[in-house]
C-alpha cells in the first residue's frame, strides 16, 4: 500500500489492491472505502460482452472497475456526485490501464434528465446498471463524522430516485443489480415493482447461522418473469475464515454463485 497526494477534502489517500492484487485503487485512508459490498455487487453482474455498464454512486470506481477487469470488452460509465471522488475514479481507471473503456461523470443521479443527457447519460443507453446506494435515511443516528463516509452511507433522497434513473437509462431488457442492507428488502421490492421483473434475491450472511446482513437483488427491465429467492451466500465459515466460494469471489475468480 502506497500513499498518494490527496484531494483537498478527502484527507490522506492510499493505494490499495483488491482481487488478488489485480485491481489497484487510490482511495481515502479514512471514511468510505472499497470492501466486500462492492466486490459482491460486481460479482453479481452477468456476462455483458461488449455491452455498457453504468455504476451509479461509483465512489472511487470499485464496482465498475472490477466489472471491467472481469469482462475485457465491457464499456463502463462511473457516475459519482462528489467531484473529488470522481477525479479519483478517473485516476483509478488510468492506474489500471482502462482509461479507454471507462468514462466518469461527476453529477448527482437525481439531476434533471436533460442535464444527465447533456453529460452523455442518454435514455436507453445501458445494458446494465449497478448501484450500492446509501444505506441509511437522513436524520438517522448512524452517520459517520467523516464527510465522504457520511455521504456514501446516508441518503439525501429516496431510493426511488435511483431506481427512476435506472429505468430511464437502461435499454429494454437491461439488468439492474443492487446491494443493500437485508432490512431494506421490502423497500427494494416495492421500488422494483415499477417496470422490473425477473427479480433474483440472494441473501448474504456473515455466518451461516446468523441472519442475513445484505441482499443482492437483480431485476430485468420490462420482464414479466416471476421472482426467485436464490441460495444464500455465506461470507465466513465457522472458523471465521472466508468460505471457499467467498474466497474465490473476493479474489475475482468466481461469480456470486
Amino acid at each position: 500500500m502506497s500513499e498518494a497526494k490527496a484531494p483537498a477534502g478527502l484527507g490522506e489517500i492510499v493505494e490499495d489492491r483488491l482481487l488478488d492484487g489485480r485491481l489497484l485503487l487510490r482511495q481515502p485512508r479514512k471514511g468510505h472505502r472499497a470492501g466486500s459490498d462492492a466486490v459482491l455487487l460486481a460479482a453479481a453482474l452477468p456476462e455483458l460482452g461488449a455491452g455498457r455498464l453504468l455504476d451509479i454512486g461509483a465512489g472511487v470506481g470499485t464496482v465498475g472497475l472490477a466489472a471491467a477487469l472481469a469482462q475485457p470488452q465491457l464499456g463502463v460509465t462511473l457516475l459519482e456526485r462528489d467531484p473529488e471522488l470522481a477525479a479519483l475514479a478517473a485516476g483509478n481507471a488510468a492506474l489500471n490501464g482502462m482509461e479507454g473503456r471507462i468514462s466518469v461523470v461527476a453529477a448527482d443521479v437525481g439531476a434533471p434528465a436533460g442535464k444527465l443527457t447533456g453529460l452523455g447519460l442518454a435514455s436507453g443507453s445501458y445494458d446494465a446498471v449497478a448501484m450500492n446506494p446509501p444505506f441509511y435515511p437522513p436524520g438517522g443516528t448512524r452517520a459517520s463524522p467523516v464527510p465522504n463516509r457520511k455521504a456514501a452511507h446516508v441518503a439525501e433522497g429516496d431510493l426511488a430516485i435511483w431506481l427512476r434513473a435506472a429505468r430511464r437509462l437502461l435499454k429494454p431488457g437491461g439488468l439492474i443489480a443492487i446491494i443493500h442492507r437485508a432490512e431494506a428488502l421490502p423497500e427494494l421490492l416495492a421500488g422494483l415493482e415499477i417496470g422490473f421483473g425477473a427479480l433474483a434475491i440472494r441473501p448474504v450472511h456473515a455466518f451461516a447461522e446468523r441472519p442475513a446482513i445484505r441482499v443482492v437483488v437483480t431485476a430485468v427491465l420490462n420482464s414479466r418473469k416471476p421472482a426467485e429467492l436464490l441460495p444464500a451466500f455465506v461470507i465466513n465459515g465457522p472458523d471465521g475464515r472466508l468460505t471457499a466460494l467467498s474466497d474465490a469471489v473476493h479474489r475475482g475468480r468466481a461469480k456470486l454463485g
